[in-house]
């Protein structure tokens, strides 16, 4: 559907409204918040409507910090809401939860009509049809129009029988009464034309027997009455879909266009990116820290990155504007998005790209603007005794040195701490004896320096070793492993300007003694 296709269809039938619909059964996957960044982008560009829909009809896998947790995490990255259930709206509760007296006459409605019928089978009837099936030779046996009459339910049995059932037992559902050899076609955005035969689909629960509905009954009663105009979720939803499209027709509701996403694949390629691939590769798949029972996972918040960084990076997993743009504003995508432009094949989730694009937005930031990331950040109490004025200084040395936020800090820790390790094998093989005399000179001249500036000592320092024939690769090196432990950082001079004078020269002293000599 291009762009006029929508805004045409936006003007002559009702406005865009698009809706994040996750379960808060556990953190928020990265998956789920591309999910998430699509429907706003598509509403933000259609001067739609962006909606939050906690979908906790599943009482087992219920969590309750999920929530929460769903909700900060759009925050974090800027997609805020026009409704929800912090927002309001007009088309509330936006907790299945709280709407769970609206499913059960939807579902008795297509029961009368014949489009639903109640099952009392229990867990041990359900295997057994499964087990007979494979003995006779049928893998993969559904519920549906070819088992269903052998099973108990209101099709299958009496009436009387079925209202003594429906008045004493303890496992009463309704399934959808799907039809046979029928076709089912509707077109997805992405996908283009999709069609199912009904013989290959099971009669799905849709209410189950304490009452609550499942996600199929649900999902497609609220977006009815929530008038969702566009369904644009994950791939894995894409088999679900026919179901859907029969209530629609049982119900003589208009169904909403639908766009099914890719996949965010493994690293490697093969499979769906897991939560526990994030702790198996070592990088980040959600968004914010979750210490969630004996779940515990890290967050690309507290990893370093910064939220525009990381929407960016998401978007670009599946989607592209067009052009050979790459880094771009979120008001940038929402003016270049397009359903249509959402590829069909799985993205795979290149941590180095993430990097990459972590980087760019950290070397565009102004240092007071990553001082208040590093301010708030899980570094907080380290750089807590420094002044913001020293802090910036860190940050102007080591900017365009790192790839993430935290890094200023592990990276640059000789600007904050004390020296805690020392690179011994460059040191003892870069100092020789026989230069003592110089770097005694050396520390003198550090120690008369008045004006302790880097352009005044690198002048004093590279002078003494010029005219004394000397070479800068034999001094400058172990120099600045004795004042930071290591051969990676900013400029020596700079570095030792910020330190200080007292600083640098009890550093001097200290390290010493870590030569082998």
């Amino acid at each position: 559907m291009s762009d006029k296709e929508v805004k045409n269809w936006n003007s002559d039938l009702r406005p865009v409204r698009v809706r994040f619909a996750p379960s808060p059964t556990g953190p928020l996957h990265i998956g789920g918040v591309r999910t998430a960044l699509y429907n706003y982008l598509f509403a933000k560009k259609h001067g739609g409507t962006f909606i939050l829909r906690i979908e906790d009809t599943d009482q087992k896998r219920y969590v309750a910090e999920a929530e929460n947790y769903i909700q900060e995490s759009l925050n974090w990255f800027g997609l805020h809401l026009d409704e929800g259930p912090s927002s309001g709206g007009n088309h509330g509760p936006y907790r299945q939860s709280e709407r769970k007296d609206l499913y059960g006459k939807y579902a008795l409605e297509l029961v009368e009509k014949g489009l639903a019928y109640y099952a009392f089978d229990t867990s041990e009837d359900l295997v057994k049809m499964r087990e007979d099936a494979e003995k006779a030779g049928n893998q993969g046996v559904k519920y549906n129009v070819n088992t269903r009459g052998s099973m108990k339910n209101s099709l299958s049995l009496s009436e009387a029988e079925t209202k003594n059932l429906l008045e004493t037992s303890e496992n009463v559902t309704i399934r959808l009464n799907i039809p046979k050899d029928q076709t089912i076609t509707f077109t997805d955005i992405v996908r283009g034309e999709v069609s199912f035969s009904t013989n290959e689909l099971d009669d799905k629960i849709i209410l189950k027997n304490d009452g609550l509905p499942t996600y199929h009954l649900a999902n497609i009663i609220d977006d009815h009455l929530m008038e969702i105009s566009h369904v644009i979720r994950g791939e894995e939803w894409l088999s679900s879909t026919a179901h859907h499209v029969i209530m629609y027709q049982f119900f003589g509701w208009d169904p909403p266009q639908f766009a099914h996403l890719p996949l965010i694949l493994k690293p490697s390629g093969k499979g769906k990116l897991s939560k526990r691939d994030g702790a198996k590769f070592g990088f980040p798949v959600f968004p914010l820290e979750w210490n969630g029972g004996e779940e515990k996972f890290d967050g690309f918040k507290e990893a370093g990155f910064d939220p525009k960084a990381v929407i960016n990076f998401l978007a670009f997993l599946g989607w592209s504007p067009g052009d050979e743009r790459e880094i771009m504003s979120l008001d940038e995508m929402v003016e270049a998005f397009s359903l249509e432009r959402i590829v069909k094949s799985g993205a795979r989730f290149d941590h180095d790209k993430a990097l990459w694009y972590n980087q760019q937005y950290i070397l565009q930031s102004g240092p007071a603007s990553i001082l208040d990331q590093l301010r708030n950040s899980t570094y907080k109490d380290t750089i807590a005794e420094f002044s913001d004025d020293y802090m910036l200084s860190v940050i102007n040395l080591m900017k365009e040195r790192v790839q993430k936020y935290d890094e200023i800090i592990t990276q640059g820790s000789f600007l904050i701490d004390d020296i805690r390790e020392y690179d011994l094998k460059t040191l003892n093989k870069k100092y020789k004896p026989e230069n003592q005399v110089h770097f005694d000179a050396i520390r003198d001249i550090i120690a008369n320096e008045a004006s302790f500036t880097s352009e005044v000592l690198a002048n004093n320092i590279k002078g003494y070793i010029t005219q004394n024939e000397l070479g800068f690769g034999a001094f400058l090196p172990v120099m600045r492993i004795l004042l930071t432990g290591t051969m990676k950082g900013p400029d020596l001079f700079e570095m030792m300007e910020l330190l200080g004078q007292e600083k640098v020269l009890i550093r001097w002293e200290e390290s010493l003694k870590h030569i082998s000599k």
